[in-house]
């Protein structure tokens, strides 16, 4: 368990987004999925930080090393008449596992969801990842087992854009 006097739980700054998107490689590596990374520190500079703020992202630093992430953005849910947060990535280095840290990340996204009166935090999850399964299950989340991601991209979303 590593200590929480050496674990520092922080929003990213502009400086970060190099980190961040190593980061975000290590998680497309993990996922085996290395070969849909086709965005770069400057696109996630610009979606954090520019005029329109797409997403944010909290890191996690160890000792001062960055190992790990959350990035998240806001959602609505018509039903609750409230928005939401949809955290769209939560990732620790795999040697800093099972020491609280992927823990303290999503229990920080949630007091930001709270904080900001939102009325739930969703995320996915790749049903092979049985052990981020569990995880989730053991912090309170309900898994919805009957619902299914839609996904347009790519040419198929230009086509679908123009009727």
């Amino acid at each position: 368990m590593t200590s929480h006097s050496d674990l520092t739980l922080r929003f990213a700054e502009p400086e970060d987004c190099n980190t961040l998107f190593e980061l975000i490689k290590a998680l497309a590596e993990y996922e085996k999925l290395s070969d849909a990374v086709t965005g770069s520190p400057l696109a996630l500079k610009e979606h954090l930080f520019g005029s329109v703020k797409y997403v944010e992202a909290i890191l996690a630093e160890y000792t001062g090393q960055a190992v790990g992430f959350a990035l998240f953005f806001h959602n609505y849910s018509t039903f609750l008449t409230k928005p939401g947060i949809y955290l769209e990535d939560i990732f620790v280095l795999p040697e800093y596992r099972r020491q609280g840290i992927g823990k303290a990340l999503l229990t920080k996204v949630a007091q930001v969801t709270v904080e900001r009166n939102c009325g739930r935090l969703e995320w996915s999850v790749l049903d092979w990842n049985e052990p981020a399964i569990k995880f989730y299950r053991r912090m309170g989340a309900v898994i919805l087992e009957e619902w299914r991601i839609c996904r347009v991209t790519g040419e198929t979303l230009a086509e679908l854009g123009n009727g």
